[in-house]
């Protein structure tokens, strides 16, 4: 049982191939071989069933020699933030457009027909009120470039599966909660700082309204979904793919209110979250959905998001202070 990840560097990434390797199975086989795919690695592999291949996803030749001739499934996270992609268009077409179709073109190539896991994204929709409620059956009006690519991918790995190229399936995710680390160049980073730096003790600088709305699930929830979803048996699933995942409708103003239960749970000094308000920001955010139905999700057998209480109480056990 061969399993690739692109992006197997990142931290959903290395969360998921952390999972499998503690399961030890997938599809009910065992896993022997772990192929790791990213620009970069943080560390050396402790487990011997695991290699890491630093690579160009956006280089066919590249993608094509370090998937293989056979592999049992593969997960394609590897991509460019939104907010990278704003300001450097013809990178995350190379990337995000480019470096998907060439996955998709390995797994086509490939021995048998295995199994393709997309990580898309709730920024597929737009160009709508986006107060309403977006579903599997809203129509896709992505306003940014980060957007445009993932619906496209989405199409994509629809269409190679329509033709028996491969099995695919697209994962359309909320925002993710709470990553560790630093800020990166998401357009979203702000939804994990606003919990992250509190509990840290730092100060948050918060670029958009404190009564935005936004769907969050958490990270947990998430490495649980891709594994899921990437073991229905294909007679389950219909023409169309993608399944946004359910998840909370969350403020800055709830995100404080849920930290500062949990910080006096266990007796810690939250930093502020200070506003620092940026149009450029706040312009992407108004194009993201509001609210997700993930119904169609969770009648297939996907988890639900745990309490927004119970994801930061996750967060501290796996990242927290020591």
């Amino acid at each position: 049982m061969k399993i690739i990840i692109t992006g197997g560097g990142g931290f959903l990434g290395s969360q998921l191939s952390q999972s499998l390797l503690e399961r030890g199975t997938w599809c009910g086989q065992a896993i022997t071989e772990m192929v790791l795919l990213d620009a970069f690695f943080r560390g050396e592999p402790s487990d011997p069933r695991v290699k890491q291949v630093i690579c160009d996803i956006g280089d066919r030749a590249a993608v094509f020699a370090a998937t293989g001739c056979r592999f049992d499934v593969i997960f394609h996270l590897a991509s460019m933030v939104s907010g990278e992609c704003e300001e450097r268009f013809d990178d995350a077409m190379r990337v995000n457009l480019d470096g998907g179709r060439n996955v998709f073109e390995a797994a086509r190539a490939v021995e048998g027909k295995p199994r393709v896991v997309f990580a898309s994204s709730v920024a597929c929709y737009g160009g709508l009120e986006m107060s309403q409620m977006m579903s599997d059956t809203t129509k896709q009006l992505p306003q940014t470039t980060y957007g445009m690519t993932k619906a496209m991918c989405e199409m994509m790995v629809n269409d190679h599966s329509r033709k028996g190229h491969f099995d695919g399936r697209s994962v359309r995710l909320p925002t993710v909660i709470i990553r560790p680390g630093k800020p990166n160049a998401a357009a979203s980073s702000w939804a994990s700082g606003m919990f992250r730096e509190p509990l840290n003790g730092e100060t948050c600088m918060l670029p958009i309204r404190r009564d935005q709305p936004h769907p969050m699930t958490g990270y947990r929830t998430v490495i649980e979904s891709f594994i899921a979803l990437s073991e229905v048996p294909e007679e389950k699933l219909g023409k169309d793919r993608a399944y946004v995942l359910p998840a909370h409708r969350v403020t800055p103003q709830i995100a404080e209110q849920v930290i500062q239960e949990v910080a006096a749970e266990r007796g810690l000094q939250l930093g502020p979250i200070v506003d620092a308000f940026d149009a450029r920001i706040q312009g992407i955010v108004d194009n993201w959905p509001q609210q997700v139905d993930g119904g169609r999700a969770i009648a297939l057998g996907l988890p639900q998001p745990p309490p927004l209480n119970q994801i930061v109480r996750q967060y501290l056990e796996d990242f927290g202070p020591r």
